[in-house]
């Protein structure tokens, strides 16, 4: 990433002020689950030194621990040690990684798709006369893990449903709503980044811009929030649908570019909240 520009000092306190603010939620996570004060603290200047040494360097001139020290603040005693630190990275496991392919394919690849893009039911064992079952889709991932396996521990998660003919429904959000815990951190970390940086990249001015657009509205009873809530579900998993099933497509003519190395990730979310009386208003 170039560094277009510095911003100016009066910017300072705004750009402070809403980082303040975003920092909120995440504080409300790190104490929920017992990570104090001082464990940020140390990820946050590891953090501060990895960008400072990998996005902020001078043209054709290696990036110094003085330099490093400059830009972040932090004393050059620490930046060799932090330089070399191990990156931590965030990765599913081999089950949720398998969970996540046989989503994409099940809502996303058109033999597994009715005439409106959703995902079929499928009969849960594979049959002599061929075709698609939820039997074959796991088998045509992995040959090492029983189908009935999976199917056993998508039920529990609520991710499919048997229905009185043995066919396996996949429930209507399922695809893009983890359910493990280890697919849930793997999701927050990834949607929360990906979701920030296209945010931090319009503020940079960079061209073009990346989509990152909101509807906000306030003076709302909980009741209409309610309803918004439900519409924005129904709209959204359209969009999600329609999204995904053209990235499946796209993915398909791609297979065997050797320019075929980038990612995506297209997201949607809502939110909404009470906001705290004006007691001075009332008066």
């Amino acid at each position: 990433m170039k560094n277009k520009s510095i911003p100016a000092p009066e910017f300072h306190s705004a750009i402070l002020s809403a980082i303040y603010h975003l920092l909120r939620p995440l504080v409300r996570l790190l104490l929920q689950h017992g990570i104090a004060y001082q464990a940020f603290c140390d990820l946050i200047k590891s953090v501060y030194v990895k960008v400072a040494e990998q996005e902020f360097k001078l043209a054709d001139k290696p990036q110094t621990d003085s330099r490093i020290s400059l830009l972040t603040g932090i004393h050059r005693r620490e930046i060799n040690r932090l330089r070399n630190e191990t990156v931590r990275e965030i990765n599913l496991s081999q089950h949720a990684s398998m969970s996540a392919l046989l989503l994409t394919i099940w809502s996303g690849h058109h033999e597994y798709l009715d005439s409106q893009g959703l995902p079929i039911p499928l009969p849960r064992l594979a049959n002599k006369g061929g075709g698609i079952s939820f039997e074959s889709l796991v088998q045509s991932i992995s040959k090492d893990i029983r189908a009935r396996v999976v199917l056993d521990e998508w039920l529990r998660q609520g991710i499919v449903a048997l229905d009185g003919e043995d066919r396996v429904h996949l429930c209507a959000d399922a695809f893009v709503q983890p359910q493990g815990i280890e697919e849930k951190i793997f999701y927050f970390g990834q949607n929360t980044h990906d979701h920030l940086a296209a945010a931090v990249n319009n503020m940079a001015g960079n061209e073009p811009p990346l989509l990152e657009r909101c509807v906000f509205y306030d003076k709302l009873s909980e009741e209409s929030v309610k309803k918004l809530s439900e519409y924005s579900r129904t709209v959204a998993m359209r969009a999600l649908h329609a999204v995904n099933n053209r990235a499946a497509e796209l993915q398909e003519m791609d297979k065997g570019r050797v320019d075929a190395n980038y990612r995506t990730n297209f997201g949607i979310y809502h939110f909404s909240e009470a906001e705290a009386v004006d007691e001075t208003a009332k008066e």
